[in-house]
């Protein structure tokens, strides 16, 4: 898979310049022999790393909620106090439903969800870093402060777990393969199971990117530009095919949005600043880097395949559809090019890691991340509020009620979050607008008039949109949706048949 001089190197070795103690791990120094040596640096930025997972009561990251909810389904299923409701077996998009679940019997789901997203987060932090430091060869800690931010990107506060999941295992299992010799690629290909029944994107980029680290080790950097348009031919040839075959949507964004950091867009315009300042301190460090004649060349080389790899994953991230309706799902596999952005960041790291910065650039870093962080903490604290209202309106009904709502993104937002009835009803009323089972994509599966969920798509989508009128079967149903004069103050009301779910309350239209 890769060259003997890099079979042979060592894996974190710096490159003339780390420490005694960094240039002694090898590629063949197990995963405990590196713990030893770095445990009370691991745990401590990990603790970090964790803050968000714990700053407020719930986690607020889109889709979580609703995962955790289905959860719970899940558990009402398997000891029969879910009629029409069922469990689907399924090989992939189910790792971390199962994790939860599973978890959820023996501390409760709430517990679990805090455990399970604390493992997530790490698995993909310390797996990009692993990356990084893969074809950097040496640990590049100055690029903690970039993963940290990405580790909470638009894919996390999306909420996509699944996803995430199987990015974090892939980072691995791809670090292994440049890495690692013998048992230890062995060790790699274990790993493929379990990213696919995390999810199968995941598996996709470990043996493409694999592949492409195979082919363009054996040819000469002067032919190694070919591979790249090579690849992009192809990533079009998969676009017209693709859309020759399948119903399929398009995004049309600018090419550059497609850099990575449109990871740090979430909640406001505020982001698009600070994205901005992070490309501006990463620009500065490359280009300083590049200007000293003793480090260019040595840059040129040791940043070639990472920045092949991030090239080709802007071009997949502009070329493959954004949305591809499959006939096996009631819903588009969506979001496709933002997912894969996930991927553009932390490869956008890995060439970063390969370069030595000066102290300017860590300081950068370190203040883009103190921001990011602010900012992340006062918007997740207005959505748990949010939850919090939600919940207490939710239990002055009587058990088992059907609640949906209607809300909206907030002015600037690229994160919709519909899920606000879903983790707040658990044990206590049910989420009618759930959009899991309908889908077919995940193991809750309804049948057509069960009373507790939506059994078709388009009406889990109606209610989400505030589209949906009520019929006299779906009576009772609760609405909670924005008043006042803000989008994050709540009410409920009880609906009427015939009435249209979003009519009443605050848009943001009107605010």
């Amino acid at each position: 898979m890769v060259s003997a001089t890099r079979r042979h190197s060592p894996i974190f070795a710096d490159r003339q310049r780390d420490s005694p103690a960094e240039q002694s791990v090898a590629i063949g120094t197990s995963v405990s022999q590196f713990l030893r040596q770095y445990w009370r640096r691991i745990l401590g930025i990990s603790a970090c790393v964790l803050v968000p997972c714990f700053w407020h009561a719930n986690i607020e990251a889109g889709d979580l909620s609703s995962h955790t909810y289905n959860a719970w389904l899940a558990q009402l299923i398997e000891s029969g106090h879910a009629p029409g409701l069922w469990l689907a077996r399924q090989s992939t998009n189910v790792l971390f439903d199962l994790v939860l679940s599973r978890l959820g019997n023996l501390l409760g789901l709430r517990i679990a969800e805090k455990i399970v997203v604390a493992v997530a987060v790490l698995l993909f932090f310390w797996g990009a870093f692993a990356l990084v430091s893969a074809f950097a060869r040496r640990l590049p800690w100055f690029v903690l402060f970039c993963l940290a931010m990405f580790a909470y990107g638009w894919t996390f506060e999306s909420g996509l777990m699944n996803y995430y999941l199987s990015l974090g295992l892939s980072f691995w299992a791809l670090a292994i393969l440049l890495c690692g010799r013998g048992w230890q690629r062995v060790f790699a290909a274990a790993l493929v199971p379990l990213i696919w029944l995390a999810h199968p994107a995941g598996v996709a980029f470990v043996i493409t990117a694999g592949a492409y680290i195979a082919v363009a080790e054996m040819l000469p950097p002067s032919r190694q530009l070919m591979l790249v348009a090579s690849a992009g031919l192809l990533l079009l040839f998969g676009r017209l095919y693709l859309a020759s075959q399948y119903p399929v949507t398009e995004v049309g964004l600018p090419f550059y949005f497609y850099n990575g950091l449109d990871q740090l867009l979430l909640y406001g315009p505020q982001y698009l600043l600070l994205a901005i300042l992070l490309l501006a301190v990463a620009v500065g460090c490359l280009a300083s880097c590049a200007t000293r004649r003793s480090n260019a060349r040595e840059l040129l080389a040791a940043s070639r395949l990472p920045l092949q790899l991030y090239v080709i994953t802007i071009l997949a991230a502009r070329l493959v559809p954004n949305d591809i309706y499959l006939p096996q799902y009631n819903l588009p596999l969506g979001a496709i090019s933002a997912r894969l952005t996930s991927v553009s960041a932390v490869l956008m790291c890995c060439v970063l890691g390969t370069t030595k910065p000066r102290k300017w650039v860590l300081a950068g870093f370190a203040a883009a991340a103190a921001v990011f962080f602010l900012f992340l903490f006062r918007d997740t604290g207005t959505l748990n509020r949010m939850e919090i209202q939600a919940q207490r309106y939710e239990r002055t009904l009587p058990p088992g009620q059907r609640v949906i709502t209607a809300m909206w993104r907030f002015p600037g937002s690229r994160i919709v979050d519909y899920h606000f009835a879903d983790r707040s009803c658990i044990g206590h009323c049910f989420s009618y607008g759930n959009y899991e089972p309908p889908t077919k994509a995940f193991r809750v599966r309804a049948y057509p008039g069960n009373p507790i969920v939506a059994a078709d798509s388009k009406t889990s989508i109606a209610i989400g949109f505030g589209e949906y009128r009520v019929r006299p079967q779906d009576l009772p149903m609760f609405q909670i949706y924005p008043c006042g004069s803000h989008l994050a103050e709540l009410c409920m009301r009880e609906l009427d048949s015939g009435e249209t779910n979003g009519n009443d309350g605050l848009h943001p239209a009107v605010q």
